[in-house]
């Protein structure tokens, strides 16, 4: 499966659980940690898990494994190692104090239209 199609399963699932400001940046020529960082926030503890949890769930469905979950029990900033696309949900008082789209800023935003794509009906 390509990165790309990851981060769209990825996108997907925090979209499903009501994730805030889901923001995706194009890692490829700015580090060598992964190709996409996908970022996005809940409003509190308990939805910042079940964005991590469907994350997950839709990951594994897809035959691919998780890496690594850290930050699951806090619940404050939860980070989703998908090897090729990593993901940070953060609780809402935690993302702006982190600002990671600022701390990446040399990396371009994947267009939302790339980011979800609609499936015809």
């Amino acid at each position: 499966m390509e990165s790309k199609d990851l981060l769209q399963i990825v996108a997907a699932a925090c979209e499903d659980k009501q994730g805030k400001d889901i923001v995706a940046l194009d890692m490829k020529d700015v580090s060598l940690i992964a190709d996409y960082f996908l970022i996005c926030h809940g409003n509190n503890e308990r939805q910042v898990q079940s964005i991590a949890r469907a994350i997950k769930d839709k990951v594994e469905e897809s035959g691919l494994d998780v890496k690594k979950l850290e930050g699951y029990e806090q619940a404050r900033w939860v980070l989703v190692d998908l090897d090729d696309v990593v993901c940070h949900i953060f609780h809402k008082e935690e993302r702006n104090y982190y600002n990671l789209e600022r701390l990446w800023g040399d990396a371009q935003r994947v267009p939302e239209e790339t980011l979800f794509v609609k499936s015809e009906e």
